[in-house]
């Protein structure tokens, strides 16, 4: 089962104001961004924030945790957390502050042609 539209939008609108927080479909799920960092992934209408310290810290010991797909490492599962505006928006900052600065994309290379395409379409 992949995440409503109306789950994200809800979402999208929670946090609507607390910052720069975008979201982008990926795999009929859902990526969370702040601060152009992925702090959470929303999946089967479940949010799940990537484990920190920080966030650790702000939910307790006892913060529920699970893979948000089949094979991913377990993640803070808070989907309790979604009415909660300002508790939510915290614990977000917070990932995003202890999480390390996106890698920078490398430049694409123009693709050169291999030798058998070149001799293919040499005069000949």
């Amino acid at each position: 089962m992949s995440t409503d539209r109306t789950f994200i939008d809800h979402l999208a609108d929670q946090l609507h104001g607390f910052g720069a927080f975008a979201h982008r479909k990926m795999f009929g799920e859902y990526a969370l961004y702040l601060d152009a960092k992925v702090v959470a992934l929303v999946c089967d209408n479940q949010l799940f924030v990537k484990p920190t310290d920080a966030g650790r810290a702000l939910l307790g010991p006892d913060a529920a945790m699970g893979p948000p797909y089949p094979g991913a490492k377990p993640h803070f599962q808070v989907s309790d957390l979604i009415d909660e505006r300002e508790a939510l928006a915290r614990l977000l900052r917070v990932t995003a502050e202890a999480l390390p600065e996106p890698k920078p994309k490398k430049p694409t290379q123009p693709k050169t042609p291999t030798p058998a395409a070149r001799r293919s379409r040499a005069p000949g």
